[in-house]
């Protein structure tokens, strides 16, 4: 069985409509077995599906070709996730440096976010220092 790589991305949840699935495809950051696709290609199973979604780029094993979209449940039926640990931990570092490089058009900081700044750009050195003994 053979399904649109479009509906498929959105039938097993990585896209959450049908459009920005396709949109994606358009734009080259949807890979089919290494190779870049537009949204009307064929996938089955066995299939190997690269998706960038900045800064990482998962990769997914087809186990089951739908173009009906399923419950979230069962999701780990009609495909695994391969990605690899590296991406992840790629993710994880983009997120804790998020907030220092602010998207622009964002608007200021919350106190919050100021907190967050000031304690990661300037950590407190105080503690490390002793000056009762002089």
């Amino acid at each position: 069985m053979e399904a649109r790589i479009d509906k498929w991305l959105w039938a097993v949840r990585v896209f959450k409509t049908r459009t920005i699935a396709a949109e994606a495809c358009k734009k080259s950051r949807v890979m089919l077995n290494g190779s870049q696709v537009k949204a009307s290609r064929m996938v089955k199973p066995g299939d190997v599906v690269q998706v960038k979604k900045a800064p990482v780029t998962y990769s997914f094993k087809v186990l089951q070709a739908i173009e009906k979209r399923i419950g979230a449940k069962l999701v780990a039926e009609m495909m695994e996730n391969i990605t690899p640990p590296e991406q992840y931990e790629l993710l994880e570092m983009s997120q804790a440096a998020g907030f220092v490089d602010r998207a622009r058009g964002t608007g200021r900081p919350t106190k919050k976010d100021r907190r967050d700044l000031d304690g990661f750009a300037s950590p407190d050195l105080t503690d490390e220092f002793d000056f009762d003994d002089e």
